[in-house]
Order: C-alpha cells, then sequence, then structure tokens
C-alpha cells in the first residue's frame, strides 16, 4: 500500500477550469435530487456532499472515450462528464420511470446498482471482458467503505488479480457505511492495504483534493492499460450529508468531527487554491456556477417532462402477448382513462427549488 500526498497546484488552466465546474456541477445535482425528493418528484436518493472531488477527479482521470464505468448509487451523481443525457437518464431513474435504466447510446456506463457491492463482479467480468477480446479501454467501478465488506468485493478483487485485468476500483471511504464508522467496519490498516490480499497494488489518496485524485487515477489507469492488471483507489473524504434522505445523521455523527471535515470542504478547497494561484477569481466562479445551474435547469425540466404510460409496466415481459397480458393492458387502460376524466380538486403547486433549503445534503446541521 502507498499513500499518495496532496498534488501541487501544477495543472493547465483550462484543466483547472474544467475540474471547477465538474465539483461545483456534482454539488448542485445532489443538492438539486435532494431538494426534489423532498418535494415528492425523486425517490431515495443518496447526497453526493463532501465527496465530489473523490468523483470527479477519477472520472476525468479515465479515458472518456474508450473506458467503462460500473456505478452504485452515490458515484453517478459525479458523473456530468458523461453528458447531459447520462444525467437526465439518471434523474428519471430516481423517478422510478420505466424507462431510467436505459443508458443513451454510445455512453460507456453500465446502469446503477443499489445492491450492496454486486457491481464489483460484474466491473471484473466486463474488464476481463475487454482482455480477451483484445479491445482497448479500462474498467472503473466504485465502492462504499461498507460495501468492502461484502463477500462480492473479495471474489472480484481475488479474480481481477488472478487474471490482471484492466481495472480501476476507487473506494470513498466516506467515514460512515451508513451509521457504523470506519473504525467499526475492518480491522484492516486501511480499505487499501485489502487489496493485498488479491496482489493488487493499494493506493490511499487525499479524496478531498481533487488534483491527487486525478493524478493517483491516471496512474492506476496507465498500469492497467499497460497489462499490468487492477489497482484499489482509497479516496480517504467524508460523508458531510445522510446516507440517503431517510437518514438522520444527527443521532451519530459527533459535531466536532463533521466541523472538522467541513474545513475541508473539497470543493471551497480547490477554489481558494485556485484563487491562491492567480488563475480563479469570484467573476470567473459566478459565471462557472451560473453556467451549471442553467444546465441543471435544461437537463432537469426535460427529465421531469418524461411521462409514463402505466402500460408500459407490460412491454417485454412476455415474447408474444397472451390473453392475460392483454386483459391487463385493457384494464389499465380504461383505468386511465377514467382518472383522467374524473373531476378533481386542484393540488397546490409543487414547490420551486427557492422554497427549499438550497444547500441540499449539507444543510442537516449549520
Amino acid at each position: 500500500m502507498t499513500d499518495v500526498e496532496t498534488a501541487p497546484l501544477l495543472v493547465d488552466p483550462a484543466l483547472a477550469a474544467t475540474l471547477m465546474s465538474d465539483l461545483l456541477f456534482a454539488r448542485r445535482l445532489s443538492e438539486r435530487m435532494w431538494n426534489l425528493q423532498r418535494q415528492g418528484r425523486l425517490t431515495t436518493v443518496a447526497p453526493l456532499a463532501g465527496q465530489e472531488a473523490a468523483v470527479a477527479g477519477v472520472v476525468r482521470g479515465m479515458d472518456l472515450a474508450t473506458d467503462w464505468f460500473v456505478p452504485y448509487y452515490r458515484d453517478a451523481t459525479g458523473y456530468g462528464p458523461l453528458g447531459d443525457d447520462f444525467v437526465e437518464q439518471l434523474i428519471v431513474y430516481w423517478r422510478g420511470h420505466p424507462e431510467g435504466g436505459r443508458v443513451p447510446d454510445g455512453v460507456r456506463v453500465l446502469p446503477v446498482q443499489i445492491s450492496l457491492g454486486t457491481q464489483l463482479p460484474h466491473a471484473t467480468g466486463l474488464a476481463w471482458g475487454l482482455q480477451l477480446r483484445g479491445e482497448p479501454g479500462v474498467v472503473c467501478t466504485f465502492v462504499g467503505d461498507g460495501a468492502t465488506s461484502e463477500g462480492d468485493f473479495y471474489e472480484a478483487i481475488n479474480l481481477a488479480g488472478v487474471h490482471r485485468v484492466p481495472l480501476v476500483i476507487a473506494c470513498l471511504n466516506n467515514g460512515w457505511a451508513i451509521s457504523t464508522p470506519t473504525s467499526s467496519q475492518t480491522a484492516a490498516e486501511s480499505f487499501a492495504a485489502k487489496g493485498a490480499a488479491a496482489g493488487i497494488p493499494g493506493v490511499r489518496v487525499d479524496g478531498n483534493d481533487v488534483l491527487a485524485v486525478l493524478d493517483a487515477t491516471r496512474a492506476a489507469r496507465s498500469r492497467a492499460a499497460a497489462g499490468d492488471g487492477p489497482t484499489l483507489l482509497e479516496l480517504v473524504t467524508y460523508r458531510m450529508g445522510a446516507h440517503t434522505n431517510s437518514d438522520d445523521p444527527t443521532r451519530y455523527v459527533p459535531d466536532d468531527q463533521l466541523a472538522e471535515w467541513r474545513v475541508r470542504d473539497p470543493v471551497e478547497r480547490f477554489a481558494s487554491e485556485l484563487r491562491g494561484s492567480g488563475r480563479w477569481d469570484d467573476a470567473r466562479h459566478e459565471a462557472a456556477a451560473a453556467a451549471v445551474e442553467a444546465r441543471l435547469e435544461r437537463i432537469i425540466e426535460r427529465a421531469l417532462a418524461r411521462e409514463v404510460d402505466p402500460a408500459a409496466a407490460l412491454d417485454h415481459v412476455v415474447a408474444e402477448p397472451s390473453a392475460r397480458s392483454r386483459t391487463q393492458r385493457a384494464e389499465l387502460a380504461r383505468r386511465s382513462a377514467s382518472r383522467s376524466s374524473a373531476p378533481s380538486a386542484s393540488p397546490a403547486s409543487p414547490a420551486s427549488p427557492d422554497e427549499h433549503d438550497e444547500s441540499g445534503g449539507l444543510s442537516w446541521r449549520a
């Protein structure tokens, strides 16, 4: 296991601006999704608050033209670089829309996985497939620190190590597996150290330093692309919000610990570093934030406008419609027509984002 120290601020200005935009987008998307859930427009969501650099640095460290991503439920809100269509589909997924699991054509991402740790064997298998076919590309998957206790984690890294598949595993060590602290999750020296059992290098990185994450990911990707096998990255960060919208972190997160990590906020940290280097100022920050907001408005508006045909639940269930499925489809059509024609009281207009706390996942404790 090796540690990666904080990277010096030696970065191309254009890349710096891109990374800053990625961080702002990840934070605002997470906040907006949190607010949409509170308005009853989305189902369960898992905020990314405080962990944006750990995801943005990894995504930008991969080759978006050839590489694959295998997400779980928290990291996907940091996938803004993959395009508006993917982000729109992500919001549609969290709406519970039947089309939500379909990844847009040309985007190399598997559907979001909410079953703990089960994305890891999928990622290993995908990487092995690329290797066997002689196709270019590296697979990147994310895992929470709690999921490293699952059998799927050990089975996946063992297979990946044996076959030296082109894989980067990014472990988000955010301090908590729901309410279970890291100290109760493992007796290992670190999560990166777990790679040793599978013959996989483990690298521990400051997950709140987007440049350190970027550098470590690039090195891991280069190693994988050269045929030298997978790398396990442990990105040390902190979950500054709830596990999901059904969680109450005030019951278990110590006030002093949270306050300590707030000072290390990855978005503010990178903005401050850029300002200190003369590569950023308030005007650029405001312009970047405005561009992110406009982009999100377009994406969210399209996602919420996607209508759901109740009969779509019966599509693709059987190869040929049966008498029973035709009867069910007719009954759904009858009920839908009945509901649409029935008079109803005017419902209250959904609250706008401005009527809710816009600090999203960071709002639960001021």
